[in-house]
């Protein structure tokens, strides 16, 4: 009986000791073209990919080559936020505007390619950043100040219409 209590105990210490789960792994591969939206930045449109999920900002455009003017992509976060991003298993320099929560432009950083170094926002009010063919938004004359809007409207508009 005492060793019948003993293994039953062993058992029960077994089961409630799980183990922490996996740290996720980083991306090997670039991720599929994700679903666009419509940019406008003045005058200028893209046709941005949306990287909303937690895997799909981690892989960003990890392992892209031959990155075109017209290729695009928004993060977008929850909140504000001091933005931090860097080029690892990024073989193409690309540049990064750091958009604050009204969608205007505040910062835009050269992302030099497989960068290990963080790219850190100046402020902490950063929401969404928009990633671009290296020296796209000088060749079109966009520049810190500027405002992107959406077909739905403003940028908060767009991803947190309940918000005011």
């Amino acid at each position: 009986m005492l060793v019948a209590a003993w293994l039953a105990g062993c058992k029960a210490s077994q089961e409630t000791t799980a183990a922490p789960p996996p740290e996720p792994a980083l991306p090997t591969q670039a991720q599929p073209k994700l679903p666009t939206i419509k940019l406008y930045l003045g005058a200028e449109t893209l046709n941005a990919e949306q990287a909303l999920t937690q895997r799909e900002e981690m892989t960003g455009m990890m392992f892209r080559t031959n990155i075109q003017d017209s290729d695009a992509m928004i993060f977008v976060f929850p909140g504000p936020t001091r933005a931090s991003f860097w080029m690892k298993n990024c073989p193409e320099s690309i540049s990064a505007a750091y958009i604050d929560p009204a969608g205007v432009i505040q910062e835009i950083h050269h992302l030099e390619k497989n960068d290990t170094n963080a790219v850190l926002a100046a402020t902490d009010n950063i929401q969404f950043v928009l990633e671009t063919s290296d020296g796209w938004f000088q060749r079109h004359h966009v520049g810190v100040g500027a405002v992107i809007r959406t077909e739905k409207g403003s940028l908060r508009q767009t991803y947190y219409p309940n918000q005011r």
